[in-house]
């Protein structure tokens, strides 16, 4: 008889629940593009992401030409980015250089990029990915943009980039020949070799100096 009241008030609790949640949910539609991005600056402000992406897919898909977009989308990349919520930093940067990027922010957008990519770099033993990818779309920039007046900031995530890599293939190496596989081992002393960082007084690879590179 317990247990059966038990669920009882258990599922009344629900209902009331979902009936609460139903009507929420109804009375919050179909507003206006300034509400909802009303709701993403007072959301960001608080920190609550989560509700501040819910209003932004409210407003994308209720106004999907609002002059809003434009400047809800970047706000929403820094505050992630800010979060070191990259995925999401990264998602909202490339709907925004989808939308937006012209000839005269396009470089901009690249860059920001690139710097996002940089800051994702948290873990290099583990995403040695990452780390080639962002190498590659940074050499790739300045190739693309000679002149742009981000090169400079370009060319020392490269740098750190090219350090860190440098360390990583001094590791695998150290560790093919503590393996035995001395084959292995060559190729990764040739790459440390081939480096044109190959001289940089760096004589350990913990990960504090890691955290130093990639600050």
């Amino acid at each position: 008889m317990l247990i059966r009241y038990f669920m009882i008030t258990i599922a009344a609790i629900l209902f009331f629940v979902g009936c609460s949640s139903k009507r929420e949910s109804e009375q919050v539609y179909n507003k206006p593009g300034s509400y909802w991005y009303k709701q993403i600056l007072k959301s960001t402000a608080m920190g609550n992401l989560d509700k501040a992406d819910d209003a932004y897919t409210s407003l994308a898909s209720e106004h999907v030409a609002s002059p809003y977009l434009k400047e809800a989308l970047m706000i929403l990349f820094n505050a992630h980015l800010e979060e070191e919520e990259y995925l999401m930093a990264n998602f909202y940067l490339d709907s925004y250089t989808k939308k937006f990027a012209t000839r005269k922010n396009i470089e901009y957008l690249k860059y920001l990029k690139i710097k996002s990519r940089f800051k994702e770099f948290k873990h290099p033993k583990r995403n040695q990915k990452l780390l080639i990818d962002t190498i590659s779309e940074a050499k790739e920039y300045l190739q693309k943009f000679p002149n742009s007046i981000y090169n400079p900031m370009v060319e020392t995530i490269l740098t750190k980039l090219y350090l860190t890599e440098l360390i990583l293939n001094r590791d695998i190496a150290s560790l093919y020949k503590r393996l035995g596989r001395e084959n292995a081992a060559k190729i990764y002393i040739q790459k440390v070799n081939d480096s044109w960082l190959k001289d940089t007084p760096i004589a350990t690879s913990d990960s504090s100096l890691f955290e130093k590179i990639l600050q």
